[in-house]
């Protein structure tokens, strides 16, 4: 059984542990140790159990403590932190951690490479994707019905194109090598969910061009124009500053 905690989600740092009751992996460091410590105890989870460490990408909001982390516990596609060379991790190809198998999907963002992750254990699966402009066909294709979604859903674009960022940041961020706007994310989605799904976090929100009560009210308006019933799937936003469990 897939579990997980979303310790940080935003532009000052993420980091998620996805966990069961054999394996600890982390995807992205980008706090404090000492913080992801304190979370983790809060939350009665021994640091200890953390034997993998997967980055997504070199930005420092998800590498910042990547250097406090042994060498052999972390994995990424080649180029995002420094690896032995049986680390490297590529799209596309199931690897296994404990009892986990995971396969590094696709991403598009202004930090090359970049990539998301499909992680399975038994019956049930997980999508981590954050820090994209788009999604390409063959990543979309192996997010399908998948019972758990942590998905970046980053601005609104009204308050995007209405704040005081420059305009170089703001194309930057609504480009394909930027971010998932909230619309944007909610059409993604509402193609991939299937019978299997049972929750959605929205991950990676702005804290200036977004808000929680935005990306749900989207995707509950998307999910009705398209028709489908979200009744039994649970949808809730991620937190920069506040933990919350899957």
């Amino acid at each position: 059984m897939i579990n997980a905690l979303i310790i940080a989600s935003g532009s000052k740092g993420n980091a998620t542990l996805i966990y069961n009751e054999d394996t600890y992996l982390l995807i992205d460091f980008g706090i404090s140790e000492k913080y992801l410590k304190e979370k983790l105890i809060e939350f009665e989870k021994n640091p200890a159990k953390l034997s993998y460490f997967l980055f997504t990408h070199a930005h420092i909001d998800h590498i910042k403590s990547c250097e406090s982390v042994e060498i052999d516990k972390r994995y990424s596609l080649k180029n995002v932190v420094p690896l032995k060379d049986e680390n490297v991790l590529e799209c596309f190809k199931e690897f296994k951690f404990g009892s986990f198998l995971v396969t590094p999907i696709r991403a598009s963002h202004d930090s090359d490479p970049t990539c998301g992750y499909l992680i399975k254990d038994g019956e049930e699966d997980l999508i981590y994707l954050t820090d994209t402009g788009k999604i390409d066909k063959r990543t979309l294709a192996l997010m399908k019905n998948r019972t758990y979604y942590i998905i970046e859903s980053n601005h609104d674009v009204n308050m995007l194109l209405n704040s005081d960022r420059p305009d170089v940041l703001k194309k930057r961020i609504l480009s394909y090598k930027g971010h998932l706007s909230n619309e944007d994310s909610a059409f993604y989605i509402s193609s991939c969910v299937g019978d299997k799904t049972r929750k959605i976090v929205l991950a990676h929100l702005s804290e200036e061009c977004n808000t929680p009560e935005l990306a749900l009210k989207t995707y509950h308006n998307v999910f009705a124009l398209k028709g489908i019933n979200i009744d039994k799937i649970v949808i809730k936003c991620a937190k920069q500053y506040e933990a919350i469990e899957l």
